[in-house]
């Protein structure tokens, strides 16, 4: 897989999750072109082409972003508010996924433009049955907007 063939993002700290959380869409036969990363910094270098991803193009954005909230060296609120403020990364859905029961976390990941905000369950056959909804939801179900790709590539070429 290259790095322009990823349509899931999935940003993970937590190994245990990030192994349940693969398991899941493979089951829903949806991780075939997923990239894990373990920290916001990793995260934004992927989306905005920086660092280890420099040679990645802006015209193959992920379809969906799966993203924890506390993550390390970049919290997932940040990552969050850089990928909906930014016009070439702010149409990609980003569902936020998180072990988080609080309300202030929840209104704040809404108010910076978060799609969707799921707490991730403590059973084990909850929690893959809802990572798989939640694949199968973003990446066969919804129609993304066309316009999104079109406006990446004329602003990676600015």
């Amino acid at each position: 897989m290259s790095q322009n063939d990823v349509d899931i993002l999935l940003v993970e700290d937590n190994q245990e999750d990030a192994e349940l959380t693969v398991h899941a869409l493979r089951r829903g036969n949806l991780a075939n072109t997923l990239l894990h990363v373990r920290d916001g910094e990793e995260a934004l270098e992927f989306l905005f082409c920086a660092g280890a991803f420099v040679h990645r193009s802006f015209e193959h954005p992920p379809k969906l972003i799966l993203l924890d909230l506390k993550l390390p060296k970049v919290d997932g609120t940040e990552v969050l508010k850089r990928v909906k403020g930014d016009a070439r990364t702010c149409t990609i859905p980003v569902v936020m996924m998180t072990s988080s029961r609080e309300e202030r976390d929840l209104l704040r990941s809404y108010n910076l433009g978060a799609n969707s905000y799921i707490q991730k369950p403590v059973d084990f056959q909850r929690f893959l049955e809802t990572v798989k909804t939640v694949g199968l939801y973003w990446l066969v179900i919804n129609q993304p907007p066309v316009i999104a790709a079109q406006k990446a590539r004329g602003q990676a070429s600015s």
